[in-house]
C-alpha cells in the first residue's frame, strides 16, 4: 500500500511538471521575441529623377510674363518612401539659391530670363531625418533675341572649399557651355578675397604643381570665356596650405 502511494504521487508530480512545461512553451510566443512582433524597418527616401527643364537645355522659355521674366514649371518623378520635397534653384549669375517645399512632384516659379540656372530636389520622409538628393541639372532660361549663350560658371573641384592641402598645389575645375564654344579659362589666385591676380590663362581644366607659401590662406576663382567673348565667373573658393 505504501509503495502504491509513492508511485501515485510520483506519477502526479511528473504530470504536473509536463503540464507546466507545455504552458511555458505555448504562452506568448518564443523566447526570442517575447511574443512581440518587430516593427517594420524604416526605409529612407530615394532620390528623385528630374524631368524638366531638361539637363543643359539652352532655350527654355516657359510662359513669358514680361521682357525680363517667365514662369517655369519644374517637374520630377516621385521617389519611393518620400512624403515631401525641397526644390532648390540657383541663379548661376548671382550665386543665390532659393528653396521651396512641396508634397507634389512639380512646382511653378517666376524667374528671370536670359539667366543660367541649376536646380535639384531633396526627398524627405516623415519617418526619418535621412534625406536623398537628386542630380543637379543646369539650364538657360532664354531671353529675347539671344544668339549666343554665355558659358555656365565653372565648377571648382579642387582644392575643396575650406580644405588644407600641401604645396605644390593642383587647381582643377569643370566647365560647360550650351553652345559648346568655350575658348579659355582665366584662373585668378591670390591671398586677397576676391582674388584679382591672374595666375594663368589656359584651355585646360587644371593647373598642376603651383608652388605656394606654407601655412597661408589662398583664394581662387575661374572666369570662363567663349568664342563670342561672353564670359561667366565661378564662385570664390579658399584653401590653406600646410
Amino acid at each position: 500500500m505504501i509503495l502504491n502511494k509513492y508511485i501515485k504521487e510520483g506519477i502526479l508530480l511528473v504530470c504536473l511538471l509536463l503540464l507546466a512545461s507545455c504552458s511555458s512553451s505555448s504562452g506568448g510566443g518564443s523566447d526570442d521575441d517575447g511574443g512581440v512582433t518587430p516593427p517594420d524597418p524604416i526605409l529612407p527616401p530615394e532620390a528623385a529623377i528630374l524631368s524638366s527643364p531638361a539637363k543643359d537645355e539652352e532655350c527654355n522659355q516657359g510662359n513669358i510674363v514680361s521682357a525680363t521674366q517667365s514662369r517655369v514649371i519644374f517637374q520630377w518623378n516621385a521617389s519611393a518612401n518620400t512624403n515631401s520635397y525641397t526644390h532648390i534653384l540657383k541663379n548661376l549669375d548671382t550665386d543665390v539659391s532659393t528653396e521651396q517645399n512641396t508634397s507634389s512632384t512639380s512646382i511653378t516659379l517666376t524667374i528671370a530670363r536670359n539667366v543660367p540656372y541649376s536646380w535639384h530636389v531633396v526627398s524627405k520622409s516623415n519617418k526619418t531625418t535621412t534625406t536623398a538628393t537628386s542630380e543637379t541639372w543646369k539650364f538657360y532660361n532664354a531671353g529675347e533675341g539671344v544668339e549666343n549663350y554665355a558659358p555656365f560658371p565653372a565648377e571648382l573641384v579642387a582644392p575643396a572649399m575650406g580644405s588644407t592641402v600641401p604645396s605644390p598645389v593642383t587647381l582643377s575645375w569643370s566647365g560647360s557651355d550650351i553652345d559648346n564654344d568655350i575658348a579659355s579659362y582665366d584662373v585668378y589666385l591670390d591671398t586677397a578675397n576676391p582674388p584679382t591676380t591672374l595666375h594663368e590663362n589656359t584651355t585646360n581644366t587644371s593647373i598642376n604643381n603651383i608652388a605656394l607659401n606654407a601655412d597661408t590662406v589662398y583664394y581662387w576663382r575661374v572666369v570662363t570665356t567663349d568664342e563670342s567673348d561672353s564670359n561667366s565667373q565661378s564662385q570664390v573658393f579658399e584653401f590653406r596650405t600646410e
